[in-house]
């Protein structure tokens, strides 16, 4: 159950950030709403997370998927380049990810 709270957290994330860059600065309302909810729901979801996996486990997982998540969706949705580098980047934040869970027994 941990694990999939863990995943409407980084979904809740990407959604906030995605939110923040349709808001355009905080002018558009309903997107700068979605942002608030977005991080909330992100915040709220982890801290449950954090009462059953070690910090390390859940922070790493969270922030490297939401990292590599919020990449694509900016590639696919905002039309940002899919250069070499950027994905090279989301594989090695997803390896890092796994090797810094490798071995985790909690």
């Amino acid at each position: 159950m941990s694990f999939l709270l863990l995943g409407i957290a980084v979904i809740a994330e990407v959604f906030g950030s995605t939110m923040l860059k349709a808001s355009n600065g905080f002018k558009k309302v309903l997107p700068a709403i979605g942002v608030v909810i977005g991080y909330m729901a992100a915040f709220y979801t982890l801290s449950i997370v954090l009462k059953t996996l070690a910090l390390g486990t859940a922070y790493a997982i969270w922030a490297g998927a939401g990292t590599a998540l919020t990449a694509i969706v900016g590639m696919t949705i905002y039309k940002e380049s899919k250069d070499r580098n950027k994905i090279i980047g989301i594989i090695l934040i997803t390896v890092g990810v796994m090797l810094l869970n490798l071995g985790n027994t909690d």
